[in-house]
């Protein structure tokens, strides 16, 4: 006799391949010129749209609109999915049908009869000029390598506004040879240079002496190339998560709400303050490596609402007084 097994529930199965899915993802990277993250994150949205239509006996690459309108409200009302998640899983398909009949394998498309969900548009979250300053002032505390190289980090982070994979994943020859900029490889391989403050040459000076304390003798082949090496990363650098624990780590430390700070709340900050102090938006559109200028007038209405909040709680005219017998 025998007996069953007890423990976990058995996971549900998921769809072995999903038809045509490798050829579009490797068009992404070879037309595109998509980096491995887009890569991944286009097959995670496609595949969990292709599980949801297995269970009801249906491929992805032959789903019709309805279908595709079934999944998108079963996001919406089941998973209570956010607008800008359904619109980016909308997104997805509808490039992945896009390419099925550019390619002869479809002969209609049916997530063109989707309409996008409505959202507002989500102002970016920044820190104040003073919450970035006590961060830097807090990582200068720590000192030693560890220390030294994280004041160098984010230094280079605030100066520059790089993308957190573009920031730590940078070649050292990146550097140029006067020191005084970054040659940054950002998304579909265009390259753009970056000037360096000056806070942050002087931070990555004192830290190229320390960076040896991150390189493994017998690692060393993978991680010397890049200016931030890390000692256990399979990748040769520091990864993206890590960087991100540790500025949380580093929130708490400085007495900020974790959850406000991120490498992408730092770009944020980069983008907005520049704009605070005077800089036109087409250099921070060519700085922060934004193809559209669109993309980059976003930080004009963070600045424009703060500037609103400024004159609405200090200007002497800003409060309206009710006289007696006006309306």
């Amino acid at each position: 006799m025998t007996t069953k097994r007890r423990g976990r529930p058995c996971k549900p199965r998921p769809v072995s391949r999903v038809p045509q899915l490798d050829a579009f993802l490797d068009m992404l990277m070879a037309e595109r010129g998509a980096a491995l993250n887009t890569r991944q994150a286009y097959e995670r949205d496609l595949t969990d749209a292709a599980l949801w239509l297995a269970q009801r006996s249906v491929t992805l690459d032959r789903a019709n609109t309805d279908d595709l309108r079934g999944y998108l409200a079963h996001l919406q009302a089941k998973e209570g999915a956010a607008p800008r998640t359904v619109a980016r899983r909308l997104s997805a398909l509808r490039q992945f049908f896009r390419f099925l009949v550019s390619e002869g394998r479809r002969a209609d498309d049916p997530a063109s009869a989707l309409d996008s969900p409505k959202q507002g548009r989500p102002l970016p979250k920044i820190l104040s000029e003073g919450e970035v300053e006590r961060m830097l002032d807090t990582a200068r505390a720590r000192g030693g390598p560890d220390g030294v190289r994280l004041v160098a980090l984010l230094e280079v982070l605030y100066a520059t506004g790089l993308r957190v994979s573009e920031l730590v994943g940078l070649p050292l020859s990146a550097i140029l040879r006067d020191g005084r900029g970054l040659i940054v490889r950002g998304k579909g391989g265009k390259e753009r240079m970056v000037p360096l403050s000056d806070p942050a040459r002087a931070a990555i000076a004192a830290y190229l002496p320390l960076r040896a304390a991150f390189l493994m003798p017998e690692r060393e082949a993978v991680q010397t190339r890049f200016l931030f090496p890390s000692r256990t990363a399979a990748e040769g650098y520091l990864t993206r998560q890590r960087f991100a624990q540790i500025l949380k780590d580093l929130a708490i430390e400085a007495g900020i709400d974790p959850e406000k700070v991120s490498p992408h709340v730092l770009r944020h900050a980069f983008a907005t303050h520049l704009l605070d102090h005077g800089a036109d938006l087409r250099s921070v559109q060519k700085m922060l490596g934004h193809a559209d200028i669109a993309t980059t007038q976003i930080y004009t209405h963070v600045v424009a609402d703060r500037l609103r909040k400024v004159v609405t709680e200090h200007h002497p005219l800003a409060k309206k007084r009710t006289v007696k017998g006006e309306t």
